[in-house]
Order: structure tokens, then sequence, then C-alpha cells
């Protein structure tokens, strides 16, 4: 097709799989790896901040910054399509109890993206349900955590009172991912 990669972008440091940033780098040796200037990396090539614009071809990719699963989490905007990482999930919201989350953080961050037309396609990092695209208008209606108006104060408490155990990996992913996966270090 002769396809090339420009950008490998991150949405936010993980802590519950090892990325392949630096592995796909190693294949397309002209992609740049994109993080959030507040990421604790050395392994970016361009770190950007919320509002930076990158190009390719005829699309622009706007970085939002939407920190709360950790301080350095990124959203991205292409036209119509909103990639939200681990801060919006499908009927659900990352959690904030480890890399510098804020439950208050998240819930200013996903009350910003809802400002984005109803109809914006939501793509997140992952879903537990095998679900792979919602909108702003679903999450703004039937999110469990922040839908249908719920409000900071208990948008807070039902972050806190989810009570989940850490990652598995978190040891090992989060050293890993800060040098883009480059280095995996086990104990």
């Amino acid at each position: 097709m002769g396809l090339d990669l420009k950008y490998i972008i991150e949405t936010h440091v993980h802590a519950d799989h090892i990325t392949s940033s630096c592995p796909l780098k190693q294949k397309f040796v002209n992609a740049q790896i994109v993080l959030g200037e507040t990421n604790p990396v050395a392994c970016a090539d361009v770190l950007i901040k919320d509002g930076d614009n990158l190009q390719f071809g005829q699309y622009d990719i706007i970085a939002m910054s939407t920190p709360g699963h950790t301080d350095g989490c990124m959203s991205f905007i292409v036209g119509d399509k909103v990639f939200t990482g681990d801060a919006l999930l499908i009927r659900s919201c990352g959690r904030c109890d480890f890399q510098g989350g804020s439950a208050e953080k998240l819930f200013d961050s996903i009350s910003r993206l809802f400002t984005l037309p109803d109809e914006t396609y939501v793509y997140p990092a992952h879903d537990y349900g095998g679900r792979t695209v919602s909108s702003i208008w679903e999450e703004k209606s039937f999110n469990e955590m922040i839908g249908g108006g719920v409000d900071k104060t208990e948008f807070i408490r039902r972050v806190d009172a989810m009570e989940l155990s850490l990652p598995a990996k978190i040891h090992v992913a989060v050293p890993a991912n800060q040098v883009c996966g480059s280095k995996i270090v086990t104990d």
C-alpha cells in the first residue's frame, strides 16, 4: 500500500500493559513517538500540550489535556472522533488511585470532553466489555460514573468507591512505559 507511519501517539503512561512504541519505531524509523508534556518519559520525540495540532495528510490531530486517570493523560480529536485513552471509557471512566490520578481533575476533564458535539464518536483505549465506540451523547446520557448530570461530589464518591486492586504488572509496566517499551525489567 505504500503507507508509512508518521506518529506513534500515547495517551498516557499505562500501568496495565507494556507499550510497543519503541518496537514500532524500530520498524518505522521515521515515526515520531508523541506524549503529553507532563508525562515522565525520556523516550518521546514530540511532547505536546493542550491545543497542539499534529498534521498528517489532510487530517489534524488536536491534543486535549484530560488529566485525572493519570496526571499526564491526553485525548486526541480527529474530526468528529475523540480518542480518550483511559479518561473516558464506555459507560465508565479510568481509575484515579495511582500515577498522580485525581478524581476531581478527571471530573473536570470529562466535563470538558462533554463540551464536544454530541455526535462526536468516542474511542477509549480499551473496554472491558468488548465495545469499541460510543458517542459523547451516549456517555453524557448513560455513563454510570458521570452521565445523567452527576455532580462533582457524587462523581468523586463513585470513583473513590471503586476499590480496585492495582494492576498485576504495574511495577513492570510503568518503568517499561517510561522508556516507551524499549526496556523491560522484571523482578
